[in-house]
């Protein structure tokens, strides 16, 4: 059962990152001008067609198993400037304090379970797992 819930939470976790990778790809020109009102203003084609890169590298390793700590690590280097970047609550205004709040306490949840994922291995069902059971080189 514990192996299952693993396979389980890493596709849940990996569903997050993929959708988040597919919508800055879909609203570059979009996600570009949201940098803009956040003051990141260097180099936005390639920080932003890197952070794609690393996102959906990171997701794809989480979810099929492979080095998936590396993959969490990855998405822990996007998230973590992301979550400080993007939900700043302490420069919030009033009306707002609470809702970006919230927000920022959800992606340190979501960092927390990255971190946990790095000191977890994969499972029974991983592509890390088959090589092993098949005794291809690493």
């Amino acid at each position: 059962m514990k192996d299952f819930a693993d396979l389980i939470a890493r596709v849940f976790i990996a569903g997050l990152f993929f959708f988040e990778a597919v919508d800055s790809v879909f609203y570059f020109e979009q996600t570009k001008l949201t940098m803009t009102s956040y003051g990141i203003t260097w180099q936005q084609n390639f920080l932003l067609g890197s952070f794609i890169f690393l996102i959906f590298l990171g997701a794809t390793m989480v979810l099929i198993g492979y080095h998936s700590r590396i993959g969490s690590i990855l998405l822990l280097i996007y998230y973590i400037p992301f979550t400080f970047i993007v939900f700043s609550f302490w420069n919030s205004p009033k009306e707002l304090y609470w809702v970006t709040l919230l927000n920022f306490m959800r992606n340190i949840s979501i960092c927390g379970g990255l971190l946990l994922l790095t000191l977890h291995t994969p499972g029974k069902y991983s592509v890390r797992r088959l090589i092993y059971v098949m005794r291809l080189p690493d």
